[in-house]
């Protein structure tokens, strides 16, 4: 038996297993059945205790006082899912995971051997987790451990991964709109949620809006303001392919040099640093991501450094990855004018994402921007344009990790 941390995987021994989520508290456990675009292919492919079985897939309730149980049969589960994540969420109303610790044991469903076990550690404000996943890699099956916590319940989760989440009725009963589809029936929301509006669909975020709102990629290049989130998906298909981070940066006086090093670090689940890419480290993670090497003026046009990333390919346990900029000569970001970081389609050329830091401050370190991995699969990028105190990526590595 292992114990698992948060990231870690394992080969599957056997074709059919089941895993059992307990806590001291009551949970509500779920499956659901995902595509390589991580999404459900309907609604039938959400297992729980009000739909116990899917494809491959089903739910057990325990006895009083016990755990659920998703079985998963990976021999049975149909050739275009890739991964049944096993989600807990609370069974209290607005309760959260805090000072709860519920442990996912995985087992053979025939025999009852115990394979692995995993706690999510440092639960908080949560009210939902993807506790484990199951996943195809190369033709063979493995078990993940996850997690990762969402506070609105299991219905955040459900709508995350593409179910179509049936909202309480209203008092005064709506226009009747045209049907899409079967929606499933989930248990009272455990967070406390806004009325449901029948009628109007929640506004968009402006594009050039200040603050966090979230957009995607179909209106064209986007330009981010500091805390501005993008979604990396366009026509509803999520951005996967090679990509560019170009940084850039000019000295505030002419005539002077400004020596600055662009770099990012790679995170997994538990924001553990995995690997960082710097000048003096210019490929990691199997060539999946790569960096253009360093340039010691910040004279000329166009990008000064640049990072390229394989979205597509970097090693699962890479959720996050945080983009930095350092002067390891100690001169500060007051000498420097037009610093900025822009994502680029690799294939192209064609500029994606644009962040123009609009002030400085006497530091010798910036936090750039930050890319998250979602568990839909898709990845969101942030512009962050934090100041620290570092002359080297490895200081910035805490900092990162705070700012995931």
């Amino acid at each position: 038996m292992t114990a698992m941390t948060p990231g870690s995987n394992l080969p599957l021994p056997i074709a059919r297993v089941a895993v059992d989520v307990t806590a001291p508290v009551r949970l509500d456990v779920s499956g659901l059945l995902l595509t390589a675009q991580g999404k459900v292919r309907s609604d039938d492919d959400f297992v729980f205790y009000n739909q116990p079985t899917g494809p491959g897939v089903s739910h057990s309730a325990s006895a009083p006082g016990g755990g659920d149980t998703i079985t998963i049969d990976t021999t049975a589960l149909p050739a275009d899912i890739d991964k049944v994540v096993v989600t807990a969420s609370l069974d209290t109303p607005g309760a959260t995971f805090a000072g709860t610790e519920p442990t996912a044991t995985v087992r053979g469903a025939d025999d009852g051997s115990v394979i692995a076990t995993f706690t999510p550690p440092r639960l908080g404000p949560e009210t939902a987790l993807v506790v484990v996943e199951v996943y195809r890699r190369g033709g063979a099956w493995k078990v993940r451990a996850v997690g990762q916590g969402y506070a609105n319940g299991l219905a955040g989760i459900a709508t995350d991964f593409g179910v179509t989440v049936e909202e309480p009725a209203a008092p005064a009963a709506p226009q009747p709109a045209a049907p899409t589809g079967p929606a499933v029936p989930l248990p009272p929301p455990t967070a406390a949620a806004a009325p449901p509006m029948p009628s109007a669909p929640p506004p968009a975020a402006p594009p050039a809006a200040a603050g966090t709102g979230k957009i995607n990629l179909d209106k064209g290049r986007v330009n981010l303001q500091k805390n501005q989130t993008v979604s990396l998906v366009k026509g509803g298909k999520p951005l996967l392919t090679t990509v560019k981070m170009g940084l850039g940066w000019e000295p505030a006086f002419r005539g002077k040099d400004i020596d600055l090093d662009a770099s990012v670090i790679a995170y997994g689940v538990d924001r553990k640093k995995i690997d960082n890419c710097f000048f003096g480290k210019l490929s990691i993670l199997g060539h999946t991501i790569q960096h253009s090497g360093d340039n010691l003026t910040g004279v000329g046009g166009g990008d000064d450094e640049v990072i390229t990333v394989h979205l597509g390919s970097l090693p699962p346990e890479v959720t996050g990855l945080v983009f930095t900029v350092n002067s390891f000569s100690g001169q500060k970001f007051t000498d420097v004018a037009k610093a900025y970081c822009r994502l680029l389609d690799a294939g192209t050329g064609q500029e994606l994402v644009r962040f123009d830091l609009t002030h400085a401050e006497p530091r010798t370190g910036v936090l750039m921007a930050k890319m998250i991995r979602q568990f839909s699969g898709e990845w969101e990028m942030t512009a962050l344009g934090e100041y620290v105190d570092s002359r080297t990526v490895r200081g910035m590595v805490k900092p990162g990790a705070k700012a995931l």
